[in-house]
């Protein structure tokens, strides 16, 4: 079977983050592309972060300065191309001697930090004194000194979204709900098996694979048995948890916890703080990751070593879990596994596939450049680079001035929102959580969303400030129409 006979020049496996991004890089270079995912787009890893951009500082204490700065120009980008979901965020550190890192190590770091970082919109790193508003806001009395650097930010799940929407709008076709069985080559071409939610099963032929699933790239790749992988993977759980505000101000605080790890408190939705993150080694169930009391309890602890008010247990609004699939390269600690990628390309000849493992959420675009770029040494054909400088959806023009009660709406969608009601009258009916019924309808249409957690948990996060009734209503609506069929473009 000859190569024009392809249905597609590349299937992507895996909706995450790295698969949602490649997608959009391949798509809009001129490869004929599909986008397969077993279940929603970032319904695991990439919607259970700390929903943060950042270079990694603790990152340099293991010696992974490429990473590093790789991250930091990275951050560099999403700043300008998503710039409604990708937001400047400070990082305060409080510093008492004898307690965590000593301050010259600190300082070094950060100073390392700065150079890595190079030419950036973000302001340089800096000391401080806490023993006066507003940076003692929260804190236990003690800490006199303490260190201030810039990052960023992120809804990590719309960041997921809106990258295979973009993919989408560039020719890609996105299949949700749609499970890659495996496939084998024929005629210099892989013939793919996808199953349908409906249990429905199709074929498929594409010139190259890239297997992108995440915790499930060594299982997906054992389906291409003519091409397995080799890496190995080690899965790490991060749990985090979301409280009442601890303390006044816009800065995110970064706690050095009596273990040597650290613990971020990030500013968050309705005057709320995210609080995370655990490391513990796990390993794959078919529930998914969720947080252990265990867990909870280490977050609250590290709040009340540093925080006058730390939060109590039944505090805690919402707590999530997700699984880092990180190369496992042999360090004992989790803390110091790297957060690297790494790529398996099967060895020359027909129809390639690509493994993809590791990687974080700061470095998705440079990751799916270059996968794409490994790729098209074997394909050809790729166009000139685009995505490091190219708005994504959203961030195509300056974001109107939403009227009172739409500024969530502008947050979520930047300069889209009129898309999904411009004004307060269009809005329909009140869900709760901030969720409208004009916004649940363009979930729908536009953005692939079929349940209920899809909208509250993934596209809009309204689930974790509704009672357990206005949920039920929202799945009630949600409930499949006669028909419906694909999201159309706009």
């Amino acid at each position: 079977m000859a190569a024009a006979e392809a249905d597609f020049d590349l299937v992507v496996v895996g909706g995450g983050i790295n698969g949602a991004g490649l997608a959009r890089e391949a798509s809009g270079r001129g490869w004929r592309t599909l986008l397969v995912e077993a279940a929603d787009l970032g319904s695991a890893t990439s919607s259970a972060s700390s929903k943060l951009i950042h270079g990694g500082l603790r990152y340099l204490e293991h010696g992974e300065f490429r990473l590093v700065r790789e991250s930091l120009h990275e951050r560099e980008h999403l700043l300008a191309i998503a710039p409604h979901l990708v937001r400047p965020l400070d990082f305060l550190i409080p510093h008492v001697p004898g307690a965590g890192r000593p301050a010259w190590m600190v300082r070094l770091g950060l100073l390392l930090y700065d150079l890595l970082a190079g030419r950036s919109r973000l302001p340089r790193t800096r000391g401080l004194r806490l023993d006066r508003p507003p940076w003692n806001a929260g804190l236990r009395p003690g800490p006199r000194r303490g260190f201030l650097y810039p990052d960023a930010r992120t809804d990590d799940a719309r960041l997921v979204l809106v990258n295979a929407r973009d993919a989408f709008e560039r020719g890609a076709e996105v299949r949700t709900r749609t499970r890659c069985l495996g496939g084998e080559r024929a005629g210099g071409l892989w013939r793919l098996r996808l199953c349908r939610a409906d249990g429905g099963e199709e074929e498929v032929r594409s010139r190259a694979v890239a297997n992108l699933a995440g915790p499930w790239a060594r299982q997906l790749g054992e389906a291409f048995p003519e091409a397995p992988p080799r890496t190995r993977l080690r899965l790490v759980r991060g749990s985090h948890i979301v409280v009442p505000r601890l303390h006044e101000g816009h800065h995110a605080l970064l706690l050095q916890n009596d273990d040597g790890r650290i613990v971020f408190v990030i500013p968050w939705l309705r005057e709320t703080h995210l609080v995370g993150t655990t490391e513990a080694v796990d390993r794959l169930d078919p529930a998914g990751p969720r947080p252990s009391e265990e867990e909870i309890q280490y977050l609250i602890r590290a709040c009340g070593r540093w925080l006058e008010r730390p939060p109590q247990r039944e505090e805690v609004i919402w707590s999530f879990a997700g699984w880092r699939p990180l190369v496992d390269d042999g360090h004992a600690s989790a803390s110091a596994t790297t957060r690297d990628y790494r790529f398996e390309l099967s060895p020359r000849g027909a129809a390639p596939i690509l493994h993809v493992f590791g990687g974080k959420l700061t470095t998705y675009r440079r990751l799916a450049e270059c996968a794409a770029e490994r790729l098209d040494r074997r394909l050809g054909g790729l166009g000139p680079r685009f995505s490091h400088r190219t708005p994504l959806p959203g961030a195509e023009a300056p974001v109107p001035a939403p009227p009172p009660g739409l500024e969530e709406l502008a947050a979520r969608h930047g300069c889209r929102w009129p898309r999904v009601a411009s004004s307060a009258a269009e809005l329909g009916a009140d869900l709760g959580g901030g969720l409208f019924e004009a916004e649940l309808h363009y979930l729908q249409a536009e953005e692939w969303a079929r349940t209920a957690e899809d909208v509250l948990y993934r596209r809009t996060k309204a689930g974790v400030f509704m009672s357990e009734a206005q949920r039920r209503e929202v799945a009630r609506r949600l409930a499949p129409e006669p028909g419906a069929g694909a999201p159309g473009r706009p």
